[in-house]
């Protein structure tokens, strides 16, 4: 069957492939799909990642970086549920995460693993252990709730589904387990059905089950269905069985009856089994699905069989339900995701057709409202109706697929059932099934409604519109509108009946909920006439109403001036500015009048309420200068300031200060220009300067920085108003550092009598000039001199204000000053009152007022710069009686008594308070002498120096130095720059020194010698001290020094001075000599102190002589000494010597010093004695590991037997690796067969070519490395059998079996590596390698034994390395057998084309040729049958069909000319409606004469050059052809030829209808003239009435009187009479309801225009007019007829004169 006409179309969705997912990851573990959203794909490697398909967007996955053992996607929301095991447990973690919102929701840890998980609702998650089912939802904090217990039929197995019904009372869990030991190929399917309400279970086998909720006749309530398939062997017999049983059933109610149907499974696939089942709840069909791909569909109800196909040649592993088309999706292994859906244009005829089962196809298209049972349908009604049954037949209509009878004819027909007495009206039981049913279409609503009305019974109708059973429309509620208004406005509103909604709720004032509806409806009303209705009555409401028009979408249905005006001419104005504030709240230009208009009418009539209207400054588009004038007028001086622009205009009003307020009036200054708000300032000072001033002071402070601080400055000093410069510069003072400002303030302040200011101002301010204040105040002579003391202290014009102060006779400041203020400036006080000669007794009165805080140092400065210091002396006397120690008050008075001369020595040394500087300084030009002592007891080193020098007191300065000690003062009297340092050596040699009896002194003088580097002079004076029996002539440091002096400047003196000389440090000085390269007497001086170690180290490294080293190691027989000999020696190279000293120094301590020098040498026997030594006094892996090796050296092998059994310390493993590197074998042997390392023994015993020895050990070692040197080691000696041995341990190893292949190949040894390889096949850790590398030898060397390899062990090859050796050895059969198995099906098609004498095979090429992925290559396979298979290239083709292009290949076959070699195949594709295909159909359709199958080509597929082929058959000889010719003409639309062709051939009927098709009156005149012109008055009459829509009445009868064929016409006549006159009754019919409907619109516009209160015109600013003379009333006097309506403006009608009466305000 074609697949345009199966009931179940498939589809290819998608494939995961294509979108980036790993064939490898494609199984049941790594992909789930829980609906027909979302499919999840979990990859682990290149990295762990889960991938997310949305369904809607399949080529747009989300990936995400995420570690799980499994992914589920929530069935309808983005969230996922992620399962992971805890490493090293058994339990598994389980997280819950919201994909979009970025967050997890929750998370829980199992105590035991889950083996199978699946979301069974959107909010909860069903979870399988090994033991137990759990449940838990994603909702709140809840953790898992378990169910039930697996039972026992589920032990062992693998858990494929769980679900649960939809009111989760029903459970079902499903496993799969191998099959019987007679069929394991058979998989067994067991399940667990499990009540919640009972807690009960039941085991069952089957292998896929669904639940489903049916409604069972006489049941309101659904019934809970259970759908499930077997596939068993019971007797060596399967039994394949699919089950619909009830759960649950309800006691009291009509049950499900149990339904049971077989499966049938072809004997290709005997052992297959179901693997999903999914139920359509939209068509109630059962949809079963195996594992190998067939799809089983079955009737839910009946449990009928539908249909059978293969739907995928891959085998299927997961499927999901696809409910928005009744369908369901299916993955396969190779990654399709394929849909299946009902094909709705087929199904229903398929199942009456193909299957003869009338009652289910009427039941489909009942229930999935199908078509194709229309005919079946009307049938069955009929007779139902026929036979009485009328509740049945109101049934099957109510249930007709597509409505198929709810038409006005059924309901005529029960209607004209007459009723029975005491029986409900057959057309009531229709109308009660069909609301049963659902909802009644607009026919059937209005009739039933009809009927309702006119029982009175509206309460019916208000239920059945609230329960949506009726459909509303525009005549239903014209009718309910008799009996109900509020119900008659819903039906308007839902029948969207808008004209009658708008006019329902004017009749109910609901004005603001017309704009609502109008606004979802898309409708315009008449918004003026509205608008005017409600000001007659409601003006707020009217305001209300004309905002929400301003608030619509697309701007106002009115101009909002007309809207104003209509407020105004009712004198509204309070509603007229409220509607415009709201309006015009955006602010826009174009919206300037208004904003003019509305300013303007209340400044007039309500001032108050313009100027808050100002104050929002919500308006900035009116006519400002209007306003202004205004405003003005109104009094709102400020509003009219604000708005004038003309600096005129400003001064005018400005001066109205008494009306403003003050600060407004400052706010206005800011927005003046600088020299405008100058001019008005200026103007105000003018006009009232006392009482202006505060305000301009306030505006001056405000806008300073606007107007410029100078600016105001000028303005006020202008006007000579200092008490305005005073207020305004004290507000800018804080805020500026002008000196000139300051200075300003200070001055205005003075005249204006703030002296507390000035005061404040001088003492805190820092920026006025203090010159220029300070001879202003000086000149102000105020009374309070406080201001000027603060300038005068703050910048040091202490002087003048003493002077001011003294001229002045203002004592009492001077005093307050020095006393209060700031007593550390007395001293200048007190010098400027010495300059002016001021008393004495003042001056000292003042001094000891202030006593102890005045500073004494500036005072005796100032008394001592004008020689008047002995004023002090009672005042210093005074302060040290009261025990002050300050050292200026010493120093002044230290001062006094050295210029007295009384006894100043004796101060000088016993005062400890002056200082020795100040003090010695003022002595130096006095007495020097004094100076000393004051320098001395000061330790003024430089001071001292200096004056001593510059008086030559050189005995005095060396005695000074030499008591010092000091080594910085040595230096410096010591520097050659010194001139005077002769002078200074001289008397510290010849006085101070000998005078001096401290060792320290002499000590600090010598060292002070050392330092200046004076050694001559040092010599001399130590010998003078060492030498000459003096006190310190044994004193150990001074011989010390004397010979160490010698040693640097006078080396000839040394030996001299060693041998007199007994009390020195030996050590040290000998040391010192060695430096000094005197190593005869280093070596005199060590040997003198029988330090002989450091004696031989003199002969050894520094005079280099081996032989007196030894000769004086004889001598003295130490081995320290010996020690250092044989160290030497060993330097030297006298390997055998030193091994001789080091022996006789028993010295072990340089044994790798001596083991490295005789490896050197090869001294190995008398490296032997030296380590037999060494082994006495230390314990060290090096020297028992050397010994061993010496010993191998030397070939004593049984001493390195004897040696490893007694207790060592020899780092065995090491020696025996030296042993073997240096190819000392047998050595090696004996130690690494000591320590059991096998795997260097066996590469030792290779190389002594033991190689069964070398086997024993290698399999003792057990090591790969090992295994491969002994194994290559006996292939080169040609031992295979032992390499045979070894190989096996090693080809189990992966990564070592290619190079054993490649040893093996390289020496040309096949047939053995062959051998090898399978013997490994047979090994238990045999690998894929293994495998796949024996299977690369039997391609290179036995080819014969190739394909048996691959079939047996296909699945333990690695393929594609095999499938590169088949290519290179060209086995093309095993090449494409292996392409087959990798799923590389492009491949495998390529090479069974090219190289098909080998390789193919058709029924192989046929599976091949469905999976490849490249389109191209089923062209090629096309070409390939077409040249060496013609036979079977249909069959080819109609595997392909679903994959090819057919136009191409039709191409190709034309090109080859074997067109019809295809045809089988056209036929089969030809529902695809391809041009190509129809065309050649056609062409072979001609050729062969077959005009019925090319008439059903024609009808059936219209893809084709239709004109073309009509031209190429209008002159076949066959009639049958030309008519088929004609017929296409006709479908074509080429009407004249198709009737030509038709008359030609005397096809008068056809001629007839296609004439009447047409539509063209022309044509169908023509025929008649036709007809007439060949006597056919038969045909004439019959085309009179075929065409009869067509031909004009008064042709007709003037041809048939023409041509007497009246009686021919006389039917016609009849009938075109009978349907005129029916016309003419309708039209007279609808003229008499349009005038009744014209008058009734009449009297109601009349009605509204005598409602409406008109006005003339608007007035100037929109102001009310006074009430007109001669009017008064609600209406106007006289009987004016009405003038004409006004155009143009929008506006009703207006009487013609005047306006009616207005009430004024």
């Amino acid at each position: 069957m074609a697949a345009a006409n199966a009931p179940i179309s498939m589809k290819e969705v998608l494939t995961l492939p294509s979108i980036g997912i790993n064939p490898q990851f494609i199984t049941f573990t790594n992909v789930t799909m829980e609906s027909d959203k979302y499919i999840c794909v979990r990859e682990t490697s290149p990295q762990n990642s889960v991938v997310i398909i949305d369904m809607n967007m399949p080529m747009q996955p989300l990936r995400r970086p995420i570690t799980a053992d499994s992914a589920l996607m929530n069935p309808n929301s983005r969230i996922l549920a992620l399962k992971a095991q805890l490493p090293g447990t058994t339990q598994d973690h389980l997280q819950i995460f919201n994909i979009e919102l970025k967050s997890k929701i929750k998370s829980h840890q199992m105590p035991e693993q889950v083996a199978f998980w699946k979301w069974i609702s959107p909010k909860l998650l069903g979870m399988v252990t090994q033991s137990s089912v759990y449940h838990w939802s994603i909702e709140g904090d809840s953790e898992p709730v378990k169910m039930f217990d697996r039972t026992a039929n589920l032990a062992n197995n693998q858990i494929i589904n769980y679900r649960c019904d939809p009111t989760e009372k029903w459970l079902v869990l499903i496993g799969i387990a191998p099959g019987a030991a007679e069929r394991p190929q058979l998989v067994k399917g067991n399940m667990q059905l499990f009540s919640v309400d009972q807690q009960r279970s039941q085991a069952l086998e089957a292998h896929a089950a669904s639940f489903a909720q049916l409604k069972v006749p006489g049941n309101e309530n659904p019934s809970v269905l259970i759908s499930f398939a077997t596939k068993s062997l019971n007797a060596g017999q399967v039994t394949s069985k699919l089950h619909v049983i009830e759960l649950g059933a309800q006691p009291g109610k009509p049950s499900f009856t149990k339904k049971q149907a077989d499966l049938f499974f072809p004997p290709d696939f005997a052992d297959d089994f179901p693997v999903a089942m999914q139920i359509s709840h939209k068509y109630n069909l059962i949809y079963v699905i195996t594992k190998l791909g067939l799809l089983f569909v079955y009737d839910l109800e009946t449990a009928a069989a539908v249909y059978r196909n293969r739907i995928s040649p891959d085998p299927i592993f997961l499927t999901s339900e696809a409910s928005s088309v009744g369908g369901f999706y299916s993955v396969n292994r190779r990654g399709q995701v394929l849909l299946a859906t009902v094909n709705e244009a087929t199904i229903v005829p398929f199942v009456s057709g193909q299957l003869n089962n009338l009652e289910l196809a009427v039941n489909l298209a009942k229930r999935g409202n199908l078509p194709g049972a229309e005919n079946l349908v009307v049938q069955r009604f009929q007779e139902l109706f026929a036979q009485t049954k009328y509740k049945e037949a109101a049934e099957l209509a109510a249930e007709s697929p597509q409505g198929l009878l709810r038409t006005p004819d059924t309901v005529a027909k029960f209607q004209s059932v007459p009723v029975q007495s005491g029986q409900t009206p057959p057309l009531l039981q229709y109308f009660g099934t069909l609301l049963t049913r659902g909802k009644l279409n607009a026919f059937e609503s209005l009739e039933l409604s009809r009927l309702v009305v006119n029982q009175n019974k509206k309460n019916l109708l208000e239920n059945w519109l609230a329960e949506d059973k009726l459909e509303c429309s525009e005549e239903l509620g014209d009718l309910v509108k008799t009996v109900d208004n509020d119900l008659a406005l819903k039906i308007y509103i839902k029948a969207r009946a808008t004209p009658k909604v708008v006019a329902a709720f004017a009749e109910r004032r609901e004005f603001d909920k017309i704009l609502i509806y109008s606004k979802q409806v898309g409708y315009t009303p008449d918004y003026l006439f509205l608008l005017q209705t409600i000001l007659r009555t409601d003006p707020q409401g009217a305001v209300n109403f004309a905002l929400m028009m301003s608030q619509m979408e697309g701007g106002c249905p009115l101009d909002y001036n007309t809207i104003t005006d209509l407020f105004l001419q009712r004198n509204l104005i309070r509603e007229a500015t409220a509607f415009l504030l709201d309006v015009l709240k955006p602010n826009l230009p174009e919206h300037g009048f208004l904003q003019t208009k509305v300013l303007e009418i209340n400044l007039v009539t309500f001032p108050n309420v313009a100027d808050a209207i100002l104050a929002n400054g919500m308006f900035s588009h009116y006519d400002r200068p209007r306003i202004a004038q205004l405003c003005e007028k109104a009094g709102l001086y400020v509003r009219a300031l604000q708005h004038y622009t003309e600096l005129p205009d400003i001064k005018r009003v400005i001066v109205n200060t008494h009306a403003i307020e003050p600060q407004s009036l400052v706010e206005f200054f800011g927005t003046l220009s600088r020299e405008w708000a100058l001019e008005c300032m200026k103007d105000l000072l003018l006009v009232n300067l006392r009482g202006n001033l505060q305000i301009i002071v306030q505006a001056a402070k405000e806008y300073c920085e606007q107007l410029g601080v100078d600016s105001c400055i000028k303005l006020f000093e202008q006007f000579k108003s200092y008490e305005g410069l005073y207020f305004f510069l004290g507000s800018y003072l804080s805020s500026s550092e002008d000196p000139d400002i300051h200075f300003k303030y200070i001055e205005a302040a003075a005249k204006t009598g703030q002296i507390k200011e000035v005061e404040r101002v001088t003492r805190e301010s820092n920026f006025y000039d203090a010159e220029k204040t300070k001879n202003f105040l000086m000149e102000a002579k105020l009374p309070d001199a406080r201001p000027l003391i603060n300038v005068c202290d703050r910048f040091g014009y202490v002087p003048d204000l003493t002077h001011y102060l003294y001229t002045n006779n203002m004592l009492r400041y001077i005093e307050g000053y020095v006393q209060k203020v700031n007593p550390a400036n007395a001293p200048l006080v007190v010098g400027q009152l010495l300059d002016d000669e001021c008393p004495e007794d003042f001056i000292k009165g003042l001094i000891l007022s202030v006593r102890s805080l005045l500073p004494v140092e500036p005072l005796v400065d100032e008394c001592e710069k004008r020689n008047r210091l002995r004023l002090l002396t009672q005042f210093l006397e005074h302060l040290v009686s009261e025990g002050s120690q300050d050292v200026h008050v010493h120093n002044a008075l230290g001062k006094i008594i050295i210029d007295s001369n009384n006894n100043p020595e004796h101060f000088l040394t016993t005062n400890p308070y002056y200082d020795s500087k100040v003090v010695g300084k003022y002595c130096e030009k006095r007495d020097p002498t004094l100076a000393v002592v004051a320098y001395r007891r000061g330790q003024c080193d430089d001071e001292l120096i200096n004056v001593t020098n510059k008086n030559s007191l050189f005995k005095l300065q060396a005695r000074y130095v030499v008591e010092r000690m000091d080594g910085d003062l040595w230096e410096k009297v010591l520097n050659p720059e010194n001139e005077y340092r002769r002078q200074l050596i001289d008397q510290v040699v010849s006085t101070a020194l000998p005078e001096s009896k401290s060792p320290e002194q002499v000590s600090a003088a010598v060292k002070a010698f050392m330092t200046a580097d004076l050694p001559h002079e040092l010599i001399e004076l130590l010998e003078k001290i060492v030498l000459q029996n003096s006190a310190f002539s044994g004193n150990f440091n001074l011989q010390n020094l004397l010979i160490l002096t010698a040693i640097k400047a006078d080396p000839s003196r040394v030996m001299d001075y060693i041998n007199r000389l007994d009390n020195f440090d030996g050590p040290a000085v000998g040391e010192v000599a060695v430096e000094a390269q005197l190593f005869e007497e280093a070596f005199a001086i060590f040997k003198k102190f029988n330090l002989n170690v450091q004696a031989v180290n003199v002969l050894l490294d520094n005079i280099r002589s081996i032989d007196r080293a030894v000769e004086f190691a004889f001598r003295v027989e130490e081995d320290a000494v010996w020690s250092q000999v044989a160290k030497a020696q060993l330097r030297e190279g006298l390997v055998s010597d030193a091994i001789e000293s080091f022996i006789r120094a028993d010295d072990a301590t340089e044994f790798l010093d001596v083991i490295r020098a005789a490896e050197d040498t090869d001294v190995y026997h008398d490296l032997v004695r030296y380590l037999l030594m060494v082994r006495q006094k230390v314990k060290e892996p090096k020297v028992d590991s050397e010994l061993i090796y010496a010993y191998a050296r030397i070939d004593r092998l049984g001493d390195i037997e004897e040696f490893i059994l007694m207790p060592n310390v020899a780092n065995l493993q090491t020696v025996g690796d030296r042993l073997y590197d240096d190819a000392l074998y047998e050595a090696a042997k004996i130690i690494y067969a000591f320590i059991s390392n096998w795997a260097k023994l066996a590469v030792t015993l290779v190389k002594l070519k033991q190689y069964q020895g070398a086997v024993d050990a290698a399999r003792k070692a057990n090591s790969a490395k090992t295994w491969k040197e002994v194994c290559f080691a006996c292939v080169d000696a040609e031992e295979f059998r032992l390499a045979q041995i070894c190989g096996l341990n090693i080809i189990v190893q992966v990564d070592d079996l290619e190079e054993v292949s490649e040893f093996y190949q390289n020496r040309g040894y096949f047939n053995e590596l062959i051998s090898l390889m399978e013997s490994g096949l047979g090994l238990e850790r045999a690998h894929m390698g293994i495998f796949t590398e024996l299977g690369v030898l039997y391609a290179r060397y036995r080819p014969e034994k190739l394909m048996e390899h691959i079939k047996l062990f296909s699945t333990r090859l690695n393929i594609p390395k095999l499938i590169r050796a088949c290519d290179e050895q060209q086995h093309w059969k095993e090449l494409t057998y292996l392409y087959i198995q990798y799923d590389e099906f492009d491949n495998a098609a390529t090479t069974i084309m090219n190289h098909s004498p080998e390789a193919w095979d058709h029924m192989q090429f046929k599976d091949v040729a469905v999976k490849v992925a490249n389109v191209e290559l089923y062209y090629k396979a096309v070409h390939f049958y077409l040249q060496e298979h013609p036979d079977l290239i249909n069959d080819l083709l109609n595997v392909l069909a679903l994959r090819v292009d057919h136009t191409r290949v039709v191409d190709i076959m034309r090109k080859a000319g074997h067109l019809l070699l295809v045809k089988p195949y056209m036929i089969a594709v030809q529902s695809n409606n391809v041009s190509a295909v129809n065309e050649a159909l056609n062409q072979i359709y001609v050729e062969e004469e077959d005009y019925e199958r090319l008439r059903e080509s024609i009808d059936m597929h219209d893809n084709f050059d239709q004109i073309g082929l009509a031209q190429k058959i209008e002159k076949h000889e066959l009639l049958e052809m030309r008519r088929v010719a004609a017929y296409i003409y006709k479908k074509a639309g080429r009407w004249k030829q198709s009737i030509a062709l038709s008359k030609k051939d005397n096809l008068y009927k056809d001629a007839m209808e296609t004439a009447s098709q047409s539509g063209d009156r022309e044509l169908a005149e023509e025929l008649l003239v036709y007809f007439i012109e060949q006597g056919k008055k038969e045909c004439f009459a019959s085309c009179l009435f075929v065409c009869y829509e067509l031909i004009r009445p008064d042709v007709a009868l003037e041809l048939a009187w023409m041509n007497n064929m009246i009686d021919f016409a006389f039917p016609y006549l009849l009938q075109f009479i009978r349907e005129y006159t029916g016309k003419v009754d309708d039209l007279v019919k609808e003229k008499i309801e349009a005038q009744n409907e014209v008058k009734a619109k009449e009297r109601e516009e009349k009605d509204v225009i005598a409602q409406q209160n008109m006005y003339a015109q608007l007035l100037p600013l929109a102001l009310p007019a006074p009430p007109m003379p001669g009017m008064g009333g609600a209406g106007m006097g006289g009987g004016y007829g009405p003038p004409p309506p006004m155009g143009g403006m929008g506006m009703p009608p207006m009487p013609a004169f005047g306006m009616p009466p207005m009430g004024t305000y």
